[in-house]
Order: C-alpha cells, then sequence, then structure tokens
C-alpha cells in the first residue's frame, strides 16, 4: 500500500475510534478489566479490625507496637492483542472483511487502554507467530500497531491459535489481559492451551465471523476457495439437503467452540463482519464490571 494512503487510512481509523473509546468505552473498560492486584503503599499503626495476616514484624518489632502494612489497588494493566492473520480473515459477503472490523475493534481496544494508562502490546499468529509488539504506551505506539493492522502482510494463511496462546504463556511474564481477535475456525484443538492461558492471565475471546460462514445462500452454482488451504470446489446452493448440511454443520461446530469457551472460563463476544460491534463490546465489558 502507498504511505500516503496508509497514513489516510491510519488517520480515519484512528479518528473513529479514538471518539469510541473516549466517549463511549472509557468507564466501561475501566470498570471491565481490573489492576493486576494489590501493591505496598505504606506502613501504619494498627488499627482495631486490620487484617492481622498484614501485620509488618519487622516494624512492630523496632517501635514495640504493632503496625501494619496497607496495600491499595494496582491500576495499570498490560493489555496484549492476539490477532489472527490467517487467510480466512480476509472474508466478507456483505460491506466489511472480516479484517477491516478485527482492525477498528482491536483500535478501540488500544485507544481505551492508554486512555486508562495501560501498556499495550500485540502478537500476529497465522499458524506460527507472525510478528511481535512488546507493551508499551502512548499515541505514538498506537498509530504504529494500526499501521500494523491495516498493512500486515503474513508468510503463512492458516491457523493455529494453541502456538499464539503458547507464546503468550511463555513470553509475558506478569498477569495481563489478552483479547484473542480472530473467526476461531482452526483444525487444531486449542483448548488446553487456551486454559493454561487464562489461568496465568485473563483472557477474552471476540469472536469475528461472517454470516455466510453458518448459512449459504440459494443462488445455485458457486465455486468455493478455502482461503488458507487453497482447496477449491463447485457446490450447487440450489440443493436444500446441502444448505440444511452445511447449516447444521456450522452450527455444530459453533457449539464446540461456545463449549470450549466454557469449560476455559473465558468470556466471549460473538460479533458479524457487517455489524456494529459497539453493542456487542459495551455488553461484554457490562458483564464482567
Amino acid at each position: 500500500m502507498e504511505t500516503s494512503e496508509l497514513l489516510k487510512r491510519v488517520r480515519k481509523i484512528e479518528i473513529k475510534t479514538r471518539g469510541l473509546s473516549s466517549n463511549i468505552f472509557a468507564g466501561e473498560y475501566h470498570s471491565a478489566f481490573k489492576g493486576r492486584g494489590m501493591t505496598f503503599s505504606e506502613v501504619r499503626e494498627y488499627q482495631y479490625g486490620d487484617d492481622i495476616r498484614n501485620i509488618d514484624w519487622n516494624v512492630t518489632a523496632r517501635h514495640n507496637r504493632p503496625y501494619v502494612k496497607v496495600f491499595e489497588e494496582e491500576r495499570e494493566l498490560t493489555v496484549m492483542l492476539l490477532i489472527d492473520v490467517s487467510g480466512s480473515r480476509n472474508f466478507g459477503t456483505v460491506s466489511k472483511l472480516k479484517k477491516n472490523q478485527i482492525t477498528e475493534i482491536a483500535a478501540v481496544i488500544a485507544f481505551s487502554a492508554i486512555q486508562n494508562n495501560d501498556k499495550i502490546g500485540v502478537i500476529f499468529f497465522s499458524d506460527k507467530i507472525e510478528k511481535f509488539i512488546p507493551p508499551k504506551k502512548g499515541r505514538t505506539h498506537i498509530l504504529h500497531i494500526i499501521r500494523e493492522l491495516i498493512d500486515f502482510y503474513p508468510e503463512d494463511r492458516q491457523t493455529n491459535i494453541a502456538v499464539a496462546l503458547e507464546y503468550l504463556t511463555n513470553s509475558i511474564k506478569k498477569r495481563c489481559t489478552c483479547f484473542i481477535l480472530s473467526d476461531f475456525i482452526d483444525s487444531h484443538n486449542f483448548e488446553h492451551a487456551l486454559s493454561i492461558a487464562n489461568r496465568k492471565h485473563d483472557v477474552v475471546a471476540l469472536r469475528v465471523y461472517d454470516r455466510r460462514e453458518n448459512e449459504l445462500p440459494a443462488v445455485g452454482l458457486m465455486y468455493l476457495k478455502d482461503a488458507e488451504t487453497g482447496e477449491s470446489m463447485w457446490v450447487d446452493t440450489s440443493d436444500k439437503a446441502l444448505r440444511e448440511y452445511y447449516r447444521k454443520f456450522a452450527w455444530e461446530e459453533e457449539q464446540k467452540l461456545i463449549n470450549s469457551f466454557k469449560r476455559s472460563g473465558v468470556d466471549v463476544a460473538n460479533i458479524r463482519s457487517d455489524e456494529d460491534y459497539v453493542r456487542a463490546l459495551i455488553t461484554l465489558f457490562k458483564k464482567r464490571a
């Protein structure tokens, strides 16, 4: 993409998503995602009702009267975006590709994070780790992330979510909040890796899908090609039995995915590529808050 065109698209996304994160998501994001825990603040004299487990025995011994440690919530978060850049992201049948929807959602989360003084980093993945951007703060860092979201071209086209989750678990040492942005179309079983990652971190799934992945239109002969494997075939969509089989198969796969998220304890928002993602994100944030 030409540099001038890329900068125009970056600016357009910045204006839209920064406004959303300021006016709509700021409070929701702040209340939905807590800090990593409690951090030490000060030592003061023991008061009636204080937890004796917080007594600082060294200070108590020096002063001959009990002192306790005071803790406060650690607000600063590290936010990681796991971005699926496999071939299937380039699919879209109405007004927007899944790739474009993922880009806007990721930008909204990124701006919400820096407004909350949080660090944000990105892992781009296909069936391997394509690129890692370490967590940092600041507008310049966010714009760099948006540029990569718009103009990143992966080496591979297939999907392996487990690889991305394992990389997250091993590379990010402190607890973080992690958003996985993907269509979750993956022939590999990633539930085990998801459970492990969610025990160490706070993992949230943002599933971006297209409505034609759930049902076929009756439009006669249709040429279909798998964006990740390159396999192709002609399909007669006027065949009602075929359309019903496709719909049932898609529904069963979706149920498997829902059950995997439940068993792993991961919150999920399902966002269609041609629908407004604002309502889905606000619903998710309110549920967590």
